[in-house]
């Protein structure tokens, strides 16, 4: 390795780095890798998950305090460095038909001009690979479709010295990829191997809906093996006790079945600067000794 390799994953909210490619930033970060999470927002609007915490005044009171706290917990747990972006959570709109968004939320801003703050990010870090979310998401929250705006225009901006001179100087990300962990082969192949052991599988009705809404298959491009780092995943995730029940649908596969079935997180590559073969089993495959 001839330069020191940076991974930078760019989320809407504190919770989606841990739910989100956990394990590949920790192996990363074991290997030495600098790795750093942008959140979007504070996860001021988010509900209150956890039904042990359901209904606790202080909490409900202070969410963006304790949702920070949580963040911070979290980081440590995965050993990621981690900034905030600063804006204000939009909220998941429910209804028919929907509410408007709230005023000066993150998903109302303008783009491009929302995306300075992300090039700024970039060019201070130096990333040489980007990941986020797809054009839906990952699932259509405002805030996820929005994160997915801001890292595309910044992924593009953040190389060129004309665009947001004020931001830096330029510095160009070489990789670009969404996030796909949820992905119906993962899906199929953790559901099979606990019915075939006689167990409950929860993702029986993941798989009905999936069938209900058509849902495209995703391009998976990429396979990280990172087994020996679910554990970490599972417990960053539980750091965020407002959000994750920790005796909930998350935590039901046994970590023995996972390591067998299914040792990997699948990311779709979106953009690539440098040469490289698919499948792929690393974010950096292209990048290392070039």
């Amino acid at each position: 390795m001839t330069e020191q390799l940076r991974l930078m994953a760019v989320h809407a909210h504190p919770d989606d780095e841990s739910s989100k490619g956990a394990a590949t930033m920790a192996k990363y970060v074991s290997e030495g890798v600098d790795v750093l999470v942008a959140t979007c927002t504070g996860g001021e609007r988010g509900s209150i998950l956890n039904p042990k915490l359901q209904g606790d005044p202080y909490i409900e009171e202070h969410i963006h305090e304790v949702r920070k706290k949580e963040m911070d917990e979290a980081r440590e747990i995965l050993g990621v460095k981690q900034e905030w972006l600063g804006f204000v959570d939009s909220g998941l709109p429910e209804g028919d038909p929907l509410p408007p968004l709230p005023d000066s939320c993150f998903a109302l801003q303008d783009v491009d001009e929302a995306a300075g703050r992300l090039v700024k990010l970039i060019r201070e870090f130096k990333p040489q690979v980007v990941t986020t979310y797809d054009e839906n998401g990952g699932y259509p929250h405002p805030d996820h479709i929005m994160t997915h705006k801001i890292t595309m225009v910044a992924f593009d901006a953040a190389g060129d010295p004309e665009k947001y001179p004020e931001a830096g100087e330029p510095w160009q990300p070489q990789k670009l990829y969404y996030n796909q962990g949820f992905n119906r082969p993962r899906t199929v192949a953790l559901h099979e191997a606990l019915l075939e052991r006689g167990m409950d599988s929860p993702y029986g009705e993941w798989l009905e809906r999936w069938k209900q809404f058509e849902r495209r298959e995703r391009t998976l491009t990429t396979y990280v093996p990172c087994a020996d780092f679910f554990e970490i995943r599972d417990k960053a995730l539980i750091a965020h006790a407002t959000q994750i029940d920790p005796d909930g649908g998350w935590f039901r596969v046994p970590m023995d079945i996972q390591r067998e079935v299914w040792p990997t997180e699948e990311y779709e590559l979106a953009k690539s600067l440098v040469d490289t073969s698919l499948p792929e089993d690393d974010l950096f495959a292209g990048i290392r000794n070039n």
